[in-house]
């Protein structure tokens, strides 16, 4: 049984059926079986198959032994000849003299079906070497054929084309379509409609596209734009970084071709993300954005106008109106990126979902993504894994991506055999079932041929696809970099390349479709218009200036904090109980969770008779009153329906069928859409999602919940280099929402901090919001004060866990007032004060618990809410206690983390010296909590005491 492998079980199998029934297994291995049954051993007590006892041992004893198969290469990581459980040209053994006509079509088919399954392992997709060697496992003789059958006529079974041919052509086709410039990995994918359409679609044109002499000097062209900035740039601001094109010149026209064919296939915007390889050329030759900036960022020659801020010019981003060759309008945007390369992958998809959520287009056929990545860094980021992962998902899907790798077959300095344990660097998008194009980026009618296939692919059926663009770089990482030190050899077969442009120039020479004269001239007039363009950028007057603020964003574009007032967020009572009212209703017949019930009605009782609400009331009126107001909301996170800690219940569960309803999503004519998804087990993917999302809906009201807070630790990369510095770098603004639990209750040094220092640490020039409530009504008032204020930046909000449940608001406290960032202490008289404990969060409602019971009725306690920007209030609230009182701050975190540090540096010069500053806190640690509930409950203890002077 081992002759036939990892395939052994299936083979039995299938054998098995055959003997109790011929008509139960395809033709071909009726077929197979008749000409050379299998020596396999029955089991000595045969089960029965259909009610019918299967072959016996004697049985399958007397059956003729077949030939055993030739030998298989040994399997070895990545060398491209381990077996595939889908070939099954190595399902055949050489057979016997004089087989039937019957027979030699199921070898016929066999072949065929190898070519299809492996032949992407022997296609010439690498520029830098021959083609490979035509294997052993496609060799006649494995199937059963051999020379004198190739003129021998053949039904070419479920081929595009003629129904019957000769093996010889069979052949020649399947190697044209499956192993010449491109290779196809096709066959794993599930959809058996996927499968025939791609394989109909490549060998009806032996995967070659058709291009007039037009088509054909527009690829001319646009390699040639591609190859002169590159060198332009190189031989006028030289060992600059720029992060050259050359080797992977094919990007240009296969972008080129992209736009067109999108455009004629009805897309009508696309979002690119890439990294900084090739993003200049990208910028100048599909964007269209002006050389002259670009030369003038080379030039760089106002250093005043950019301290501290901007970003470097590969890096950045830009939108265009493009229109395409036959007509039709495409939006075109380059995302911004940090050099974490992959990260603004999941950014992208947010962006596009937004887009196509504002547009109403539900097929997601009109805006699509295309990301573009390095051969490395797409197999070596976790992050790609995680934005994968949410393209097949409800709430994060985008209608399919297109993918492009640039595959320079090295990352830095680090070949493929040290940076991955796969044979492809795109093999992780496996886990999509989706087509994977290699294709050997010097042949570039073979890359207009995968990337017209893409589009069409993505159209018809709304699934990624991936370009994996063999190619190689001409110079280092950088410019300023010498390849030659670590990879000699590979180098010494680069500088012996032509380039890209000269390989096609001598390709249409050959076919008679261009002439010397007509080629240099095209690249002439290039180099005239970039010399043209370099003299205007020296004069000056062309720095880039910041192309963003417009459109959607125009009505968000404030000074600073303290210019822009509060806003008015409170409603009148009869609509905050009707809109609660409508916010719970279940339809009649539901049968929610009766827990869940009584709770829901709970909330409206406790808010029609004025007394205390929770959290989760708070929240609810926040969404419902902005729905009504016609403002989309959109929550994302783990278990964000119910919520971590089973207080939200924003979706309910059927207890019969499990059928889902959203009472915030049913709230009547007029309402706007409010969506809440259970994110995957992802933060980096999802966060990074959301906050794109919230670049294309400054009008909505994003939000990403973390399970706790900590767990924001693993999207941190998108924390410091998109959310609080994204306005900084790329002059972009975003609203998006965090809600992240925190709060010291003995759960252990994972789930105690949110790590409130390091959004403070990364607070300035009023890029972010930092708030730590204490109440349901202070929440209500901060998320619409989020939407109604016109002043649009992120907002971190540090979300209570057991407090969740503390009823300390009534409706009063939502029908007056508006968002409080400090809370006085009305309870103490300001001169009579003896110390002032200011605090923020949890920790409050220990301090209040704790002065009742030592009835240290002289210890004021102030909140502050919102820990940044700070503002003229805290003053004002701390102005009427007597100079030289204690101003302690008190925390529950430790002194090197929480607060204090910030608060130790920036107080001083927001009241002066008038109160002494001190604080309380835990003692300085390196983690967060203990992992000990008693030992929590002492540090409490002890926290306490100090804080009223009790230590």
């Amino acid at each position: 049984m081992d002759d036939f492998g990892v395939n052994t079980g299936y083979v039995a199998d299938l054998f098995e059926r055959f003997q109790d029934d011929p008509s139960s297994v395809d033709e071909v291995w009726r077929d197979y079986f008749v000409a050379h049954p299998p020596d396999f051993v029955a089991p000595a007590v045969s089960p029965k198959r259909n009610g019918k006892p299967s072959a016996s041992p004697a049985a399958a004893a007397q059956a003729p032994a077949a030939a055993a198969p030739t030998a298989r290469p040994a399997p070895s990581k990545g060398n491209g000849v381990a077996w595939d459980p889908g070939g099954l040209a190595e399902l055949l053994a050489p057979v016997a003299t004089s087989p039937s006509d019957t027979v030699m079509q199921g070898r016929v088919a066999q072949l065929i079906n190898a070519y299809r399954v492996r032949g992407h392992l022997f296609a010439h997709v690498d520029p830098l070497h021959a083609p490979p060697a035509k294997p052993p496992e496609l060799e006649l003789a494995r199937f059963g054929l051999g020379p004198a059958d190739l003129d021998g006529a053949y039904s070419t079974v479920d081929m595009a084309g003629p129904q019957t041919a000769t093996l010889g052509e069979i052949i020649a086709r399947l190697e044209e379509t499956y192993c010449r410039s491109i290779g196809v990995e096709f066959t794993h994918i599930d959809q058996p409609e996927m499968r025939s359409w791609l394989q109909a679609r490549m060998e009806a044109t032996q995967n070659r596209l058709t291009l007039t002499r037009d088509e054909q000097i527009r690829i001319l062209t646009k390699l040639t734009d591609a190859e002169t900035l590159e060198q332009f740039i190189h031989k006028n601001y030289v060992g600059a970084k720029r992060f050259s094109l050359e080797g992977a010149e094919s990007l240009i026209p296969l972008c080129d071709l992209l736009v067109e064919s999108a455009g004629a296939a009805g897309v009508e915007e696309i979002v690119i993300g890439m990294a900084h390889r090739g993003r200049l050329n990208v910028l100048a030759n599909i964007l269209d954005k002006s050389v002259r900036e670009i030369f003038a960022a080379f030039e760089d020659d106002e250093p005043e106008k950019f301290m501290g801020r901007g970003d470097v010019k590969y890096h950045q981003g830009y939108s265009t109106d493009h229109r395409t060759s036959s007509g039709n309008a495409v939006h075109l945007t380059l995302a911004f990126n940090p050099s974490h390369l992959e990260w603004v992958n999941p950014v992208v998809e947010g962006r596009v979902r937004a887009k196509q959520d504002r547009r109403g287009d539900r097929d997601r056929r009109s805006v699509m993504p295309l990301l573009i990545h390095g051969d490395a860094a797409f197999m070596g980021q976790g992050v790609n894994a995680e934005t994968l992962n949410l393209m097949g998902l409800e709430g994060y899907e985008t209608g399919g991506t297109i993918h492009v790798v640039v595959n320079n077959q090295i990352g830095f300095t680090t070949l493929p055999g040290d940076s991955r344990s796969t044979r492809y660097a795109t093999d992780i998008t496996r886990m999509l079932k989706v087509p994977v194009f290699h294709v050997n980026g010097e042949d570039p009618e073979a890359v207009a041929q995968v990337t017209a296939l893409s589009i069409d692919f993505r159209q018809r059926f709304g699934k990624d696809v991936v370009v994996d663009m063999y190619c190689y770089r001409r110079y280092g990482h950088n410019e300023a970099d010498e390849p030659r030190f670590t990879q000699p050899s590979m180098y010494a077969l680069i500088d012996e390349r032509p380039g890209v442009r000269a390989v096609y120039v001598q390709r249409l020479l050959e076919m008679g479709q261009i002439t010397k004269p007509q080629a240099n001239e095209i690249a002439l007039t290039r180099r005239q218009a970039l010399e043209a363009a370099l003299v205007e950028a020296k004069r000056g007057g062309f720095t880039p200036s910041p192309n963003a603020m417009g459109g959607l964003w125009r009505p968000y574009v404030g000074g600073p904090d303290a210019a822009s007032p509060e806003v008015p967020t409170s409603l009148p009572r009869e609509q905050l109980v009707a809109l609660a009212k409508r916010a719970v209703a279940i339809p009649e017949g539901f049968r929610a969770n009766p827990k869940v019930a009584r709770l829901l009605a709970a909330r409206i009782d406790r808010l029609e008779k004025g007394q205390p609400v929770d959290w989760a009331t708070g929240e609810m009126l926040a969404y419902a009153s902005l729905l009504d107001q016609g403002v989309r909301v959109r929550l994302s996170g783990q278990d964000a329906r119910r919520g971590t800690f089973s207080h939200r219940h924003a979706t309910l569960h059927d207890a019969q069928t499990g059928q889902a309803y959203t009472p915030l999503s049913n709230l009547g004519a007029g309402a706007a859409r409010f969506e809440v998804w259970d994110s995957p087990l992802s933060e980096s993917g999802v966060l990074g999602f959301e906050y794109g999302y919230s670049l294309d809906q400054p009008d909505g009201l994003v939000i990403w919940e973390a399970q706790f807070g900590d767990f924001a630790n693993c999207a941190q990369v998108i924390i410091d280099q998109f959310i609080v510095s994204g306005e900084d770098k790329w002059h972009r603004l975003s609203g998006l929402v965090l809600y992240l639990p925190h709060g010291f209750e003995g759960q252990g040094p994972e789930h105690s901090s949110a790590r409130l220092e390091r959004f403070l640490q990364l607070a300035a020039e009023d890029n972010v919001q930092v708030v730590n409530l204490t109440t349901p009504a202070q929440l209500f008032h901060a998320i619409r004060r989020q939407i109604v204020r016109p002043w649009r930046k992120p907002l971190v909000v540090m979300t209570p866990k057991s407090k969740l449940r503390e009823q300390n608001a009534t409706i009063d406290d939502f029908v007056s007032g508006s968002f409080q960032r400090v809370i006085g202490d009305p309870s103490v008289e300001p001169d009579k004060a003896t110390s002032v404990l200011l605090c923020s969060g949890r920790v409050y409602f220990d301090l209040v618990a704790e002065r009742k019971r030592l009835g240290a009725d002289t210890h004021a306690i102030v909140r502050l809410e919102q820990l940044y920007p700070l503002s003229g209030e805290l003053a004002r609230v701390l102005a009427p206690y007597r100079a030289g009182t204690p101003l302690v701050w008190v925390q529950d975190e430790p002194s090197n983390m929480g607060a204090w540090y910030y608060l130790n540096a920036r107080l001083p010069g927001l009241i002066g010296d008038r109160l002494p500053l001190g604080v309380v806190s835990r003692a300085e640690s390196a983690s967060p909590a203990t992992g000990s509930h008693s030992s929590h409950d002492l540090e409490q203890k002890m926290l306490l005491e100090a804080a009223f002077g009790r230590k």
